[in-house]
């Protein structure tokens, strides 16, 4: 079973997996998310932000193929570029980190690796950049699956224990968006065991539905 990692570019874009391909919760703010998907241009608009974000900053996430099919991937960026970003009660994202958006692991992947795989590439990626860490919003335990006004839905959120649980750091409290922090210095050495606790949590968060629900922030 051949494995590989390739950079996200405008090349591998169509490969994320849908709904993914087309979601912009992460993306575009609120108000210009819900315009883009009442004209139908969800796609039109990941693509450029996709195009944007490699244009003025560079790599922008990691996708891994297994047999050429695609696995799983991470999406990351500098909270400038991520304009939901400043949605959550925890915002703002520290200076000196780049935001981890999402990483998915697809059902049938599980288990062999490749969480590890991409956690490390954008690790190192960020590293030789001269990034210091990675943040994110984690979704607390027992918050629910509703989203709030003005914020990305669950399924578009790493739980916060299993980010805890791989060496993530809350820097920030709340009740449902806990904002953590892993630094890369640590991230580059992790041990066996956080290795495989990370291929679990990334193999449990589901793909974001591309629903009025999901999205009505």
């Amino acid at each position: 079973m051949g494995r590989r990692l390739a950079p996200l570019t405008l090349d591998t874009l169509p490969d994320l997996p849908d709904p993914c391909r087309k979601c912009i919760v992460w993306e575009l703010d609120p108000v210009a998310a819900r315009r883009a998907r009442e004209a139908g241009d969800t796609a039109f608009e990941k693509e450029a932000w996709v195009s944007a974000t490699l244009l003025e900053w560079g790599s922008c996430g990691r996708i891994a193929y297994v047999d050429d099919d695609p696995a799983g991937f991470v999406l990351y960026a500098p909270p400038a570029f991520v304009p939901r970003s400043m949605s959550f009660p925890t915002s703002p994202v520290s200076a000196d980190a780049v935001l981890l958006m999402t990483a998915r692991v697809l059902t049938g992947y599980t288990g062999g690796g490749l969480a590890r795989m991409l956690i490390q590439a954008a690790a190192k990626d960020l590293t030789r950049r001269g990034v210091k860490a990675i943040e994110a919003f984690g979704l607390a335990s027992g918050a629910g699956e509703e989203p709030v006004a003005g914020e990305p839905g669950s399924a578009c959120l790493v739980p916060a224990d299993l980010l805890l649980a791989v060496g993530f750091k809350t820097v920030r409290h709340h009740q449902r968006y806990p904002r953590l922090r892993l630094e890369l210095k640590s991230a580059l050495s992790w041990r066996e065991d956080v290795e495989q606790a990370l291929e679990r949590i990334l193999g449990s968060v589901r793909a974001p539905a591309l629903t009025s629900q999901s999205h009505s922030s």
